[in-house]
Parts: C-alpha cells; structure tokens; sequence
C-alpha cells in the first residue's frame, strides 16, 4: 500500500517539541539560573531554599525537576555559570592591550570594589561562598569548586608573568605562587567586606598584594 501524502492544505506535524515550548522551558531554566546566583551570592547554598527561588520566577515547585534533575544538578548548573561568567569578566580586564600587566588588576580590583558596593556588600563571590560551606554540601561540588579556582589562578598568574616581562615585578617572582596567593587572600578579602559592609578589606588586601610584589 503507498505511503499516505499529507494534503497540502494540511502541515506535516514535525517530530519533537514544538519549537516555542523548548524556547520557553530555555527561558525558565535561564531565569531559574539566574534568580539562583543572586540568592546563592547574598546567601549561599544550604541556607537557600528551592522555594524562594521557585516563587522568584513563578515556576510551581513539582516543575522545577523539567529544569534540573535535583537541587545537587542545579547547584553544578550554577558553579559552571558564575564560572564562565567570572573568567569572562577577568579576560576583560587582565587581557587589555591598553593597559600596564599590574594595572590590568588593579583594574579588576577596583571593579570588583564597586561591584560589591553597588549591592551594599550584600553579594560576595558564589565561589567562595561554596567553599566555605563544603562540609555541607554534596561532594561533587569540591572538585568542580578546585577546578574553578585553578583556573582563576591560571589567568592571573599569566597577567603576572607578563608584568615580569615588562619589567614591572622581580624576574624572581614566582607567578603560580603569587596568583594563589592573590585569590586566597582575595576571597578572605571579600568575605570580610561582606560582614563589614565595607570595602576597606579589600583596598586592605590589594594595597599589601600589590606593595608586596613590588619590593
């Protein structure tokens, strides 16, 4: 027997969802993200519910699981955002052709200061927020949170190697040990700001960062 031809008054039904349900579900799962930042930056993760998050961009809570498998997925959805994020905002500063190696994070310094105060120091780093918060959480996280920090320190650390080669820092320096240094005492930094409400930390922090490279 032939095969049936669709009458031509009448489209072919196309396999799958149908293209404005997938955009949809794209929206709500990016909106979902990006109400869990904010939460996660101010809070972090034990302390934040799924509800709040949930009633933020309207999605009942039995359908938050079309989006993320559980609350663990959602939380690794998360890390590889800010993430991303993060490393893109460093690129914009630390690879600027326009600017010195050492003002290029001076530069980062002083965005991430008024950053912080445009949201009365009420957001820190998610990052850091999750580290401090390990022995709670699942253990996924540890290492998707090491891999984000080793990468944090990569791109410093090759901003630095170029202010050595500008003359800028001692050709002794080592740039691996002072970039780890600059994100530990860096985190410590904005945790500080954070519960002062204040940016002082961090000009506390980036004045001996910088001072002491430059001996």
């Amino acid at each position: 027997m032939p095969a049936q031809v669709p009458s031509p008054s009448v489209p072919a039904r196309r396999r799958g969802r149908p293209p404005k349900q997938t955009n949809g579900l794209c929206a709500t799962r990016e909106a979902l993200l990006q109400a869990g930042l904010a939460r996660l930056t101010e809070k972090g993760f034990s302390a934040t519910g799924l509800e709040e998050i949930l009633s933020q961009v309207g999605v009942p809570k039995g359908s938050f699981y079309h989006y993320f498998a559980s609350k663990e997925a959602f939380g690794l959805a998360l890390i590889d955002r800010y993430a991303a994020y993060f490393a893109d905002k460093l690129d914009r500063f630390l690879l600027n052709p326009g600017r010195r190696p050492l003002d290029r994070l001076r530069d980062f310094v002083d965005h991430a200061k008024a950053g912080m105060a445009r949201h009365d120091f009420q957001r820190g780093c998610l990052i850091g927020n999750l580290g401090q918060e390990m022995g709670a959480l699942p253990g996924a996280f540890r290492q998707r949170l090491i891999d984000v920090f080793n990468d944090w320190q990569q791109r410093v650390a090759a901003c630095l190697a170029l202010a050595v080669e500008a003359g800028e820092i001692p050709p002794t320096a080592d740039c691996q040990r002072l970039a780890s240094a600059f994100w530990i005492g860096w985190e410590g930094a904005v945790l500080r700001a954070k519960l002062e409400g204040s940016a002082e930390p961090l000009g506390v922090f980036s004045d001996f960062f910088f001072a002491g490279m430059c001996r």
